[in-house]
């Protein structure tokens, strides 16, 4: 998820909202609320000192993102993780991100060029510096990881598109910390990362999108095992 300046924040409704917004969202992405958390008004009013009303718009904006379920019986609670789910993530995420990629490769520049290799360099950065840890779990690979996708597809015209494509991705972000917990083997996508890079710059649309939507599957099959050996262990 991008940064949101929400210590500098002025105290507007609409600021107040996006301070809820961000805290809340990287909360249940990251895990800190887990899936099936009832989320309380009261309760997150006091833990973020924000009054009832932008908690509750930022509440019914993430049910609208799909990362929070809200009903008149039940109120408001964290998503579940389910395999369904996920894949369908997965399904629309291959289709709407090879779209803005091959629009960005269509329209980009010379300072689109320029940001996404600067933005791979600072992820191989991070990299080198930890190592063959968890990279999943690590919120500045997190953060360098999503950058380095979204500078790929900043030259896409598509203001609606991008933004649907930043709502799937984060998303999908939340299984992917939720499988780095469960995972039995590393994965590395450092050469995936340069392949998609390269096809990209190379102006090649074609093999670009297919990288991509190549790139974006390979979790899927990880990702499932790790959910249903969760529920396993539930029942």
């Amino acid at each position: 998820m991008e940064k949101l300046a929400a210590d500098s924040a002025t105290a507007t409704g609409s600021s107040l909202i996006e301070v809820a917004l961000y805290k809340m969202k990287r909360a249940i992405v990251c895990g800190e609320l887990a899936p099936g958390t009832k989320l309380k008004v009261d309760a997150l009013s006091k833990a973020y000192g924000l009054s009832s009303s932008p908690i509750r718009e930022a509440l019914n904006r993430l049910a609208q993102e799909g990362i929070v379920t809200a009903s008149e019986n039940k109120g408001f609670r964290v998503a579940p993780i389910t395999v369904a789910d996920f894949q369908e993530i997965t399904r629309i995420r291959r289709l709407l991100e090879g779209e803005a990629l091959a629009d960005a490769i269509e329209h980009g520049d010379d300072q689109w060029e320029g940001d996404a290799l600067a933005a791979y360099h600072r992820l191989g950065m991070v990299e080198k510096r930890m190592g063959k840890g968890p990279l999943a779990l690590d919120d500045d690979w997190a953060e360098r990881h999503k950058a380095f996708h979204f500078a790929l597809f900043s030259a896409c015209p598509s203001t609606l598109l991008l933004g649907m494509v930043d709502s799937l991705f984060d998303r999908a972000e939340r299984y992917r910390r939720f499988s780095a917990r469960h995972r039995q083997s590393e994965r590395h996508k450092s050469n995936e990362h340069q392949e998609l890079l390269d096809a990209a710059l190379a102006r090649d649309k074609d093999r670009a999108v297919a990288l991509l939507r190549e790139h974006i599957g390979h979790t899927e099959a990880s990702i499932s095992q790790a959910i249903e050996r969760q529920q396993a262990t539930l029942q």
